[in-house]
């Protein structure tokens, strides 16, 4: 018997027998694809000194260009979560990594401050089209392990975020210009491309039915505008402004208030990497314990993190420790759960306007977070820039956490047939 499928029941998203494993391989070659964004995303940062030693920025303009590809993401966040209702999903994760891909080479052609924002911001388009994309699959397609799956995507970035600075120092090392890695990661774009067009099957990436079967009974809303989803909104806002308020100017503290060199501070942020290896593990946790519960401790324990990173350590090893648990705690709980929480909030049929309601609310102020926390640098010094913008939000998410109501949000298809009634036969 012929096990492949029809073309009807590829758009039906029908699984074909024995896809399990397929399917995995397939989730795989996307998530290697999202591993290319973060090797540029983490590079950019790293080269940042030595873009604004050449064009002659300041601070906050430097941290301006490190996170304004969040303003793209946010622009196409929530809108790829609707068009997604008109164009197949594997065609527009491909679509989204060749806008990546162009833009981050073009930033190596950039002649000024308003060019380079310009292709800074379209690379924040194309991962946005490719992260919301990814997360509509992993969730719809294993749908028992949603947080689990939105781990394995923060997982990939932790790869990428091991491997671009290393490479990226590597690179520099080997040619004195920064504009060299910059182009290397963006033509690895396209080679993922031509991998995913070849691997990635549209009866696992199109897939549509198991978003509804497995919500089936549960309580969640059948509309974006519920309690859960706005809180959750707000939440990510925070986060945005917390996590790339790292990201975006963290080596840039390193080298020029403690001093750190280029390897000094590739190591540092590849100890941040091998912290959101622990993000599988936290969706599995944010699978299986209630949403208020584990995001108010950890939230909590990113204000501990605040204050460390930008106020009481100074050493190579206290903040590469510092940093490693920071990707475990924040990147590997914060955001994979964000994410998984926003989706089951909602029925199935949401899960791509949530996603995208996700990408959008938590891109958009994070797309600001370089530029506020550059700012608070200069006004007031980086220790204070640190406490006011890292700190002190995240106890502010830890009280809105306490808002969240767990019982409205779907649980996996295991607990929920261990909840449900037992009637007679």
């Amino acid at each position: 018997m012929n096990s492949s499928l029809s073309r009807p029941a590829q758009q039906a998203g029908l699984r074909p027998s024995g896809s399990t494993l397929a399917a995995v391989a397939m989730f795989v070659v996307l998530l290697a694809s999202y591993s290319i964004n973060a090797m540029d995303r983490q590079i950019f940062p790293l080269l940042a000194a030595d873009v604004r030693h050449e064009y002659g920025f300041g601070l906050a303009q430097v941290g301006l260009l490190s996170t304004i590809f969040t303003l793209g993401m946010a622009v196409a966040g929530a809108p790829t979560g609707f068009l997604l209702a008109r164009l197949s999903r594997r065609s527009a994760t491909v679509a989204g990594i060749a806008i990546f891909s162009i833009g981050t080479v073009l930033t190596a052609s950039a002649h000024g401050f308003t060019e380079m924002l310009l292709y800074r911001a379209a690379t924040g388009i194309g991962e946005a089209m490719q992260l919301t994309v990814i997360i509509a699959i992993g969730t719809s397609y294993f749908t028992r392990f949603r947080s689990t799956a939105v781990g394995a995507v923060n997982f990939s970035f932790g790869v990428g975020a091991i491997i671009g600075p290393m490479a990226g120092a590597a690179l520099l090392a080997t040619r004195h210009e920064w504009r060299f890695p910059m182009i290397v990661f963006g033509l690895l774009g396209f080679a993922a491309i031509v991998l995913i067009l070849i691997a990635v099957r549209p009866w696992f990436s199109e897939t549509r039915a198991a978003e509804r079967r497995d919500d089936a009974g549960l309580a969640t809303a059948q509309t974006l505008w519920n309690r859960n989803t706005v809180l959750l909104t707000v939440l990510s806002l925070i986060g945005g402004l917390i996590i790339y308020g790292y990201l975006g100017m963290y080596p840039t503290f390193l080298r020029e208030h403690l001093g750190f060199t280029p390897a000094m501070t590739g190591r540092v942020m590849s100890a941040y990497g091998f912290g959101v290896f622990a993000s599988i593990a936290g969706g599995w946790i944010g699978d299986r314990l209630s949403a208020r519960k584990v995001l108010v401790v950890s939230f909590l324990i990113a204000a501990l993190l605040g204050y460390g990173l930008f106020y009481a350590a100074s050493t190579l090893i206290a903040q590469a420790l510092l940093s490693f648990v920071w990707g475990l705690v924040v990147s590997g709980v914060i955001y994979v759960n964000l994410a998984g929480y926003h989706i089951r909030s909602v029925s199935g049929h949401l899960n791509n306007k949530a996603s995208g309601v996700f990408v959008s609310s938590l891109y958009g102020s994070a797309s600001i977070a370089g530029y506020t926390i550059g700012w608070l640098a200069t006004s007031t010094g980086w220790s204070a820039a640190g406490l006011e913008q890292i700190s002190l939000l995240a106890c502010i998410g830890a009280l809105l956490a306490l808002a969240l109501q767990p019982s409205r949000m779907a649980l996996p298809a295991s607990r929920a047939r261990e909840s449900a009634p037992v009637t007679a036969k």
